[in-house]
């Protein structure tokens, strides 16, 4: 999940920075710095002055088309909405720390909370002891009191599903329990561990 994460907003940050340059390029052709300040345009650049203009006019066959301008907003509108729910996505960030027991009648007194970071490392110690599993990584995310969790687990080779359920199934158990919680939905996603092909002499 981490990897992924860090993935993620890798692309963003490239995506941003290519639509940043893109932008400041289209900004110093419109403004006309290039010709006030001297400065030498990038080779190829369609709009190097105010004059100029980004799309030539042998690209806009299409314009004359009664579809062209609905699909192209359609199009763009679209890939906006993409746009920014992926970066929703990438913005939400699991809670740092977990409720894991209700206040008790007296309300001065306060819920009892546990480091989502501990919590986490203890179930993953929980599942790797597990026959056939050679690695884990467990993941609490969403509102801090009624959590839900990704679990990845690798296997040996040889190893199949069905072999780790009953104790996957008892390691989500005792965390539930041990949290005071009612439910705790999990998404489990298991892979194998990569081995090299055996050599026949």
């Amino acid at each position: 999940m981490r990897d992924h994460t860090k993935t993620n907003r890798t692309v963003l940050a490239l995506l941003g920075l290519v639509l940043l340059g893109g932008g400041l390029l289209v900004l110093a052709g419109g403004a006309d710095i290039y010709r006030r300040w001297n400065l030498t345009p990038p080779a190829g650049w369609p709009l190097t002055a105010s004059r100029n203009v980004l799309v030539p006019s042998d690209q806009t066959r299409w314009t004359d088309m009664g579809w062209w301008w609905p699909a192209a907003i359609a199009a763009l509108a679209l890939l906006l909405l993409l746009a920014l729910a992926w970066l929703c996505a990438q913005c939400r960030r699991p809670p740092r720390r977990l409720t894991v027991a209700d206040s008790s009648a007296d309300s001065s007194e306060e819920a009892v909370t546990v480091s989502n970071h501990a919590l986490s490392d203890a179930v993953t110690g929980d599942l790797t002891v597990l026959p056939g599993v050679r690695s884990g990584q467990v993941r609490f995310y969403g509102p801090p009191t009624h959590p839900r969790t990704r679990i990845r687990l690798e296997l040996g080779t040889g190893t199949g599903p069905e072999q780790i359920v009953a104790g996957l199934h008892g390691a989500v158990e005792r965390a539930r329990r041990s949290a005071g919680w009612d439910s705790l939905p999990t998404h489990v996603a298991l892979s194998v561990a990569r081995h090299r092909p055996h050599r026949v002499e």
